[in-house]
């Protein structure tokens, strides 16, 4: 039998269960459901997604809002990627 509706969770837990899992990571940094949001932005930039298309995702009224992604990917141009990150990618024999 398939359901034809969808679950949807509280905002409020979602950001308690991220708040839980930074403290058992023992991450000493600030990190909240807006922390993973920025994230999304940036990595999309890094990869190419059109800016117009980023704020449409975001669901950002104006482009200048979505602007403040692209001072994050102009500060990490020089970062050394992790192996890790072309772990799928680079498959060996």
């Amino acid at each position: 039998m398939q359901c034809n509706y969808r679950h949807h969770i509280n905002e409020k837990t979602v950001q308690n269960a991220v708040k839980e899992a930074v403290k058992k990571a023992g991450i000493a940094k600030h990190a909240s459901v807006h922390t993973l949001r920025h994230s999304f932005a940036t990595h999309l930039l890094m990869n190419g997604v059109n800016i117009r298309e980023i704020q449409n995702l975001l669901g950002h009224k104006h482009i200048e809002t979505t602007m403040i992604y692209t001072h994050v990917v102009r500060d990490m141009v020089s970062v050394p990627q992790s192996p890790l990150d072309h772990l799928y990618t680079n498959k060996q024999p």
